[in-house]
């Protein structure tokens, strides 16, 4: 027991530093087992909240890892490449939603809450220590996002319009471009700019609002998806791909983001 609470404090950053320290050399050395595009972006502990539960102590501790294309959900820290393999779930990260819960959206006494929509819909609670920290998951996902719309340049789902098997493809340059699934023949495309709004169903369809660049006239085209989550999902990482590419802020670091950092005070924490 400390004599105050500034040592206290005190005694907290400096484990915490150490933790930290020791984790970034360990991140490191596994980092040099995977390629550039598998490299760790951020990781660290938190708590799920059990599904079903409305009990605040109904929380697990679990560690997190953004590497590569996936967020990685595990019940201890990876020690070998082999334990990558054994995750409990992994999530691809341009189909899955991260977001900060407000005051009013918070499911219970916690306060410092972040959630993940799946793919399939799902939404997972995660609560961490401190308010800093909700910071820090927000800007790894949001680079670990970027990174990997800026590696795969585009994403194609299949659909349904009209009754006919069609391919929608997300593209970082070009927008969107719907095309036959047997003939490959492109029906229609469109910019991101050209897209002024869209609603879903919640279950599989997606009504898109494009604006014709020479008619200005509104053209509503509606898709339906087996996979609707995923595709909302990867819409929204591609648009915010392209609002980040005009940040200058953002983009001047690029280059600090592709140093790997860890939540410390979350591992000291749960240590």
């Amino acid at each position: 027991q400390c004599p105050s609470t500034d040592e206290c404090t005190d005694w907290l950053q400096a484990i915490a530093s150490n933790i930290s320290a020791l984790t970034k050399h360990n991140v490191k050395k596994i980092n040099r087992n995977f390629p550039v595009n598998q490299q760790i972006i951020f990781m660290g502990w938190v708590d799920e909240k059990e599904q079903d539960s409305v009990q605040d102590r109904m929380y697990t501790p679990k560690f997190l890892a953004l590497r590569g294309s996936s967020l990685f959900k595990f019940s201890a820290p990876p020690v070998t490449t082999w334990d990558w393999t054994r995750a409990e779930k992994s999530f691809t990260v341009y189909e899955i939603m991260f977001k900060i819960l407000k005051d009013n959206e918070l499911v219970d006494k916690r306060k410092h809450c972040f959630s993940i929509q799946t793919d399939s819909g799902e939404d997972i609670f995660f609560s961490v220590e401190l308010e800093w920290e909700l910071l820090l998951w927000e800007k790894a996902f949001q680079m670990a996002t970027f990174f990997e719309v800026e590696r795969i340049q585009c994403k194609t789902y299949a659909c349904i319009m009209d009754s006919h098997l069609m391919g929608l493809t997300i593209d970082f340059s070009m927008g969107f471009v719907c095309f036959d699934a047997a003939t490959k023949a492109v029906l229609w495309r469109y910019k991101f700019s050209q897209l002024k709004g869209s609603s879903d169903d919640g279950k599989s369809k997606i009504k898109f609002l494009f604006q014709n660049q020479d008619t200005k006239l509104i053209e509503a085209k509606e898709l339906e998806f087996s996979n609707l989550f995923a595709v909302l999902h990867c819409i929204h990482a591609f648009f915010a791909a392209k609002v980040a590419c005009l940040d200058p802020m953002f983009m001047s670091s690029r280059k600090a983001a592709m140093t790997p950092v860890v939540s410390a005070t979350s591992t000291l924490t749960h240590l």
